[in-house]
């Protein structure tokens, strides 16, 4: 049923529907359309393909084009390769044709895309402001245009307008957005008749940065360190997506010792994030002797990796061509053996967990995201593998897990429960990767020893981070300046994934609920 077709085949059916198909990059194809066709070949490529949006985006090409080029980003699973459909905007004001009707995958990136170039999506069912609040935030005002200048004039501001849901006995609940402890801030507005949850509105923004603007200007190699900025928890692996797509641009080959230390250090920062989130559920259920454990296992991999290292959360490592230094033989024994210790007590943990009737009661079918919902929303990582979607950049992109035997963990059921399932699963397979990376690690140098190649052009870049896909598309003039790069962290699409596993619980169960995805704020407020 989720199986994709075959390329030919698709190839065709592209062809009939007037798209001009170029490759680049050895697996990324751009398929050019007119407004007209925008709509039609994406829904043809999200039903051929099996795959949600994976991004949209506008790029300002005024100088060269004359208007505003849309890009809307599609996975070909299991065969390696990215579909663009890209065309041009219509008009002044400019405006593309709608597909989140369609495609809800596409709405967020939609409301996101009128907001910061003024591209008014024909038929979006809705358009209200999403990052840049409009409280805040004047109307008219375009940010990630090239031109953009904040006007004197204060302008118009409006109102946000929650979805309100009415009847006899149904009242709200805000929550919000300053929360106790140091996460994120986000407004959440339950709905609620009686205790049950009957809907919940997430609205986020509050730390919005911007990020995408501040790449501007940058040259492809002072910008690494902005992309180990974007989430905290998960520098090394947004670097790691940022150096893929800037390589491609510059022509640079990683060395296969990089290769595979890279793998091996993107999964230990999958370690310790998922033995905090597990500890993190046990807390939000007053469980609070398995997150010390769990804490003592997070520090244990934090101090590993300063170790072999310098850098607890490994900054200042990537750079486009490999790694800045090398990881020793020495360290890489030492991260096996770090590792054998590390795993007995991660076992301890699991058999504390499940050997508790009152923990698991507490999250088995509580927060369920059903695996339909979660296809249509576009939900990813581990909370789409919880949900039953095995989808996994590591096992359809990324070629040197193939290499080690790759398994994906899956669940679904799509309750948290599955997610803890999951983590627990991934932290087992990490473990196991990390050694197999190591005994095939060969000797030379971690970083390419070949000037770039080439300076201008764009590419999709990409890394499995440890909550999910994330995806940068970078351009670069021809003196290797950043012109655009677009991020999406995996929690842009997740974050709703939320509000529909939270009807049918109670209040009191939204914070094990929320742990149970553990997304962004950050991530999702560039």
């Amino acid at each position: 049923m989720h199986n994709i077709k075959d390329i030919n085949a698709i190839l065709a059916g592209i062809k009939t529907l007037s798209g001009n198909i170029s490759e680049r990059n050895g697996n990324e194809l751009y398929i050019n359309v007119n407004n007209t066709h925008f709509a039609l070949m994406c829904r043809y490529l999200h039903r051929e393909l099996v795959s949600p949006v994976m991004s949209l985006f506008a790029v300002d090409e005024r100088s060269d084009a004359g208007t505003y080029a849309v890009y809307c980003v599609f996975e070909a699973a299991g065969q390696g390769k990215w579909f663009i459909v890209r065309t041009l905007t219509e008009g002044e004001p400019p405006k593309v044709k709608s597909i989140s009707s369609d495609i809800y995958s596409a709405l967020l990136f939609e409301r996101a895309m009128k907001e910061q170039f003024g591209i008014m999506p024909e038929g979006c069912p809705d358009t209200r402001m999403l990052n840049l609040h409009s409280e805040v935030w004047p109307e008219g005002n375009y940010p990630l245009r090239k031109d953009f200048k904040l006007t004197k004039d204060p302008g118009k501001f409006s109102k946000y307008v929650f979805d309100k849901i009415e009847g006899e006995g149904v009242f709200e609940v805000p929550v919000g957005p300053v929360h106790a402890g140091v996460i994120g801030p986000g407004h959440f507005r339950f709905s609620v008749a009686g205790e049950p949850i009957i809907n919940l509105e997430a609205r986020l923004g509050f730390t919005h940065r911007g990020v995408e603007k501040l790449f501007e200007g940058k040259t492809v190699f002072d910008a690494v360190n902005l992309s180990e900025c974007i989430s905290g928890d998960a520098s090394f692996g947004h670097s790691l997506a940022y150096c893929d797509a800037a390589e491609k641009i510059l022509g640079l080959t990683v060395p296969a010792r990089a290769a595979y230390l890279r793998g091996a250090l993107l999964e230990l920062e999958r370690m310790y994030n998922h033995a905090a989130d597990i500890g993190g559920i046990a807390v939000d259920v007053g469980f609070s002797f398995p997150n010390a454990l769990a804490s003592v296992i997070k520090e244990k991999i934090l101090r590993l990796n300063e170790m072999i290292s310098g850098s607890r959360y490994l900054k200042g490592l990537n750079i486009p061509g490999g790694l800045k230094r090398d990881i020793t033989n020495d360290s890489l024994a030492l991260i096996e053996t770090e590792l054998s210790a590390v795993m007995i007590d991660f076992e301890d943990l699991v058999k504390m967990l499940f050997s508790n009737g009152v923990f698991m009661d507490r999250v088995e079918r509580t927060g369920i995201l059903k695996e339909d919902v979660a296809r249509d929303l576009g939900v990813r990582g581990v909370a789409g593998r919880a949900s039953g979607i095995d989808r996994d950049l590591r096992k359809d992109i990324i070629s040197i897990y193939k290499e080690v035997g790759f398994s994906s963990v899956k669940e679904d059921s799509g309750d948290a429960l599955a997610r803890l399932n999951v983590r627990i699963g991934e932290f087992r397979e990490s473990r196991r990767l990390i050694t197999e990376f190591i005994k095939k690690m060969p000797d030379g140098e971690a970083l390419s020893s070949r000037t770039a190649a080439g300076s201008s052009g764009f590419a999709i870049g990409c890394a499995e981070i440890w909550r999910g896909p994330a995806l940068y598309w970078l351009a670069l003039d021809k003196a290797g300046i950043i012109t655009r790069c677009k991020v999406t962290d995996p929690s842009v699409r997740n974050w709703q994934g939320i509000a529909f596993a939270a009807p049918g619980n109670i209040v009191p169960d939204f914070p094990l609920c929320n742990k149970s995805f553990n997304l962004s704020y950050s991530g999702n407020d560039l």
